[in-house]
């Protein structure tokens, strides 16, 4: 990228201030019209950059600190993390300095420290790629790192932030025959059957995509479903379908689906989708609390959480975010198992699952659930699929996934789930 890539840097830019400053996310901000008026290289390139120095942002932060007395306003720090960024991989020195040096002396607040920028990404640039590659694995901000680290251990969150700042591959759910569709798009079939791709690309682009051969999943978001068994049938409610991906399996595995979100918006993708892979759906956009037709056979609930699983995908939320809101997100989460189980007929099976690596979203909430209802049971008989090791199983019969499992193939998704049982 060289100087005609300042457009491209000025947004990405943006986006850093927003979700450092503001709070926001970033499918939020893009969804959001951030990038609409860029070409479509910029923006890819943009949003790039971006989520790379989220990754990084520590490691950054960390190159920087020598050079700074005292940290800069968020304007001009956020700038020398995208130099920093920008330079250890390898773009070359003058290119970057210049355009970073124009961004802090376009704002009159920060004008006066475009000497200091210059100075310091100059610096960084003698370090470069060697200097970057010397630093430790970038940590998680310690408003989460901490109930991390007290509720897994130092080692395991060290895996999970390796995780996490390695990006996460593209996994694909099929329609039909995984080996083939690995094999198709150079590929590997995972254990738990998901096609994982280490280089995507445009994901409309591939071969079987128009065809409606597969859809983008994650493999740890996959399994829920799975632990379902033979759905062939049966009336299955997916009570929060957005964006579609178990909404789509269970339909392709015979279930009679009925799919339930709050946001029009999001239940016309998730139409969308369905028509792309030629698979049908009961869709409704309606509240899950005020959702009542009842007798279903099982109940998928994936429900709303911190998202704290998904950060090596969203390296944006651990910025965004300060952990907050997670009390009342709890107290939902808690609802919504009490309201899914008026769902079911009896003797019927709740999936609840979270992509959260907090216990008090997971293994909590299914000990106290069952605390709350008097013969309800977990069956962790569910969880002798394929792929599954042992040491995933909590003590309680749920299944704990962690973005450190599968090192050596580009880890999961931190993910929660149990099967509960209604009885009959």
């Amino acid at each position: 990228m060289n100087q005609t890539g300042l457009p491209a840097r000025r947004s990405a830019h943006h986006l850093l201030m927003q979700i450092t400053g503001e709070g926001r996310l970033m499918a939020e901000l893009i969804s959001g019209g951030a990038l609409a008026r860029l070409e479509n290289d910029d923006r890819a390139r943009a949003q790039r950059l971006a989520t790379e120095a989220l990754r990084g942002l520590d490691r950054a932060d960390r190159m920087l600190k020598p050079y700074l007395k005292k940290t800069p306003p968020d304007h001009v720090m956020n700038a020398l993390r995208l130099g920093v960024i920008e330079l250890c991989s390898g773009e070359a020195a003058h290119g970057v300095v210049n355009a970073y040096v124009e961004i802090v002396a376009r704002n009159k607040r920060t004008q006066a420290m475009k000497g200091l920028t210059n100075a310091v990404l100059r610096k960084i640039a003698a370090e470069g790629p060697e200097g970057w590659n010397k630093r430790a694995i970038p940590l998680t901000p310690g408003w989460l790192r901490q109930p991390l680290v007290a509720a897994w251990g130092r080692d395991a969150v060290t895996g999970m932030e390796a995780a996490h700042f390695a990006g996460a591959p593209l996994d694909l759910s099929v329609k039909g025959d995984a080996e083939a569709v690995a094999q198709a798009l150079d590929g590997i079939v995972l254990p738990t059957g998901s096609v994982r791709l280490q280089n995507g690309g445009q994901v409309s682009a591939l071969k079987g995509y128009e065809e409606g051969d597969w859809w983008v999943q994650d493999a740890a978001a996959a399994i829920p479903v799975k632990l379902l068994g033979d759905v062939k049938g049966l009336n299955v409610l997916d009570l929060c379908a957005a964006p579609g991906g178990k909404a789509m399996q269970l339909a392709a595995l015979g279930a009679r689906v009925t799919a339930v979100d709050i946001s029009e918006k999001r239940m016309e993708r998730i139409s969308e989708n369905l028509a792309r892979v030629g698979l049908s759906a009961d869709c409704v956009v309606s509240d899950a609390f005020t959702y009542e037709h009842g007798g279903f056979d099982a109940v998928l609930l994936d429900a709303p959480c911190s998202a704290t699983g998904t950060i090596r995908r969203h390296p944006d939320l651990p910025y965004a975010k300060d952990g907050s809101e997670f009390g009342a997100l709890i107290d939902q989460q808690e609802a919504m198992i009490d309201h899914a189980l008026t769902l079911l007929k009896p003797g019927g099976k709740l999936v609840f699952c979270t992509c959260s690596l907090l216990p008090d979203e997971g293994e909590v909430q299914a000990e106290e659930a069952l605390a709350r209802h008097p013969g309800l049971r977990i069956e962790a008989d569910a969880l002798q699929i394929d792929g599954i090791d042992s040491d995933w199983i909590t003590p309680e019969g749920g299944l704990r996934l962690r973005p450190d499992y599968w090192p050596d193939i580009g880890g999961m998704d931190g993910f929660y789930m149990a099967v509960l049982r209604k009885p009959a």
